[in-house]
């Protein structure tokens, strides 16, 4: 498989990143294309690549300024404010990002940092599956070589033992923008998440954005999730009723078994 691995001069997390990936030797394995452009990833016109996958790794900007270290799928609910298409979302790489996401885990264990998915946000509006690996919160934190370690470690790890493994693919709704019901689930079951809708963008949702949710999956969505607590009575309704409509089956994160339980 080919990976294309993605970072900002405009990024200062990104850079740090770079500089460590840069000391592993990242650019001696023949399957890896690592590429530095001018502008912010989010604004990046490319649509394709010619790889199998896209990571962008970059800096997560939080006014908390809570030191975390986590992965999200790119893409739009609602207006593109920050890069890509209005109602538009990129291809998820489900499988990928729960390998990544299991293993930034593991090498952040031993940190201060908080690993978490994130929603699905922002642009850019880009065909090949992808994700985006970040370092939170604030400028202190984007320059912290141990971050940027746990990160170029985190993206090695991952594509040298990926391999695409038999789990259920779900799209999820509700909850915050850090998605603690699915971080969950992600580490501990055989669901891995795909595009996440959290509770303050279901309210505009509708059946052609879920239906965008599904077809910008690598992969067969196999269900819907649902934060069920992180969810008001009209929007459960609301989305039973688009599911009921196109035929989608769902369950709720608490009838999810974990390999801890």
């Amino acid at each position: 498989m080919k990976f294309t691995i993605i970072v900002s001069k405009k990024d200062l997390a990104g850079m740090n990143i770079y500089e460590e990936l840069i000391k592993k030797n990242i650019s001696d394995k023949s399957n890896v294309n690592l590429v530095v452009i001018e502008d912010e990833t989010v604004n990046l016109k490319e649509e394709y690549f010619d790889s199998d996958y896209v990571i962008f790794a970059t800096r997560h900007q939080s006014k908390s300024g809570e030191k975390t270290l986590s992965i999200h799928f790119p893409g739009n609910f609602e207006r593109a404010e920050y890069g890509g298409i209005d109602n538009v979302l990129c291809m998820s790489a489900p499988r990928l990002a729960k390998q990544a996401f299991i293993l930034l885990n593991k090498n952040a264990k031993d940190s201060n940092y908080l690993v978490s998915l994130e929603a699905t946000h922002h642009g850019p509006n880009l065909k090949t599956p992808c994700f985006y690996i970040e370092i939170g919160s604030n400028k202190e934190q984007w320059l912290d070589k141990l971050a940027a370690n746990i990160i170029a470690n985190t993206i090695i790890q991952t594509i040298d033992s990926f391999e695409t493994k038999d789990q259920e693919i779900v799209i999820g709704f509700g909850g915050m923008h850090y998605c603690s019901n699915f971080n969950k689930i992600e580490l501990n079951s055989n669901i891995t998440m795909s595009h996440i809708c959290p509770k303050y963008a279901v309210e505009k949702l509708t059946k052609d954005t879920v239906l965008e949710m599904i077809s910008s999956t690598k992969g067969i969505v196999n269900f819907a999730l649902l934060d069920w607590k992180g969810l008001t009575g009209e929007q459960k309704n609301k989305l039973k009723s688009i599911f009921e409509d196109i035929n989608l089956p769902y369950k709720k994160t608490k009838d999810i078994k974990t390999i801890n339980e």
